[in-house]
């Protein structure tokens, strides 16, 4: 009964290391920092300002994946580490093994989305809860998106600006998913 139970464990493991790590041996994350990096080297510290300015409209990194990913990747031969400097922050640099890692997971296959949206999960809870539960979390989702685009819109503007289209590109999306979370709120509330 064990020995089932074991591989059927191991059967789902490896099904979700086929997922989220790509045959590059990178996931997301690391890919993420891995194509930051291209911009020059940094810390962690700043990649996770970078990343939450550049990216953070469509996609989220904690601070611990950045932190638990740099010495992973410093470890593969993807990163070199540079000299400590104030508060011995280390700087990290992208190496040829590092851009090669990252030009193989460009060219993977690249999955389905992730769909998972909290507002729309407890809306799909809507009668088991009161009016005025309801009422607060459209409110609350409001404000959020309204928030979001507008902020979405700025940072592709200023990546407009800069002259990287395609992250103009990326950001629209996040404008266009703020815009039609506003449009299917107005209709729940409406």
């Amino acid at each position: 009964m064990h020995s089932g139970l074991i591989e059927n464990l191991e059967i789902r493991g490896s099904q979700w290391q086929r997922e989220y790590m790509a045959e590059s041996g990178l996931n997301a994350t690391a890919a993420a920092l891995l194509g930051l990096l291209h911009e020059g080297p940094m810390t962690g510290g700043q990649l996770m300002s970078l990343a939450n300015r550049k990216l953070g409209p469509f996609w989220s990194m904690t601070r611990s994946q950045v932190y638990r990913e740099l010495p992973a990747l410093a470890d593969a031969g993807y990163l070199r580490l540079g000299k400590p400097g104030p508060r011995a922050s280390q700087p990290y640099a992208i190496t040829a093994a590092g851009k090669r890692a990252f030009g193989r997971w460009l060219k993977e296959p690249i999955g389905r989305d992730q769909l998972r949206n909290p507002v729309t999960l407890r809306v799909a809870f809507g009668g088991v809860q009161t009016d005025k539960q309801l009422r607060a979390l459209y409110d609350e989702a409001v404000e959020y998106h309204t928030e979001a685009l507008a902020g979405a819109r700025e940072t592709a503007k200023v990546a407009s600006k800069e002259g990287d289209s395609y992250g103009a590109t990326a950001l629209d999306f996040a404008v266009a998913y703020h815009r039609a979370a506003l449009n299917w709120l107005k209709k729940l509330s409406g």
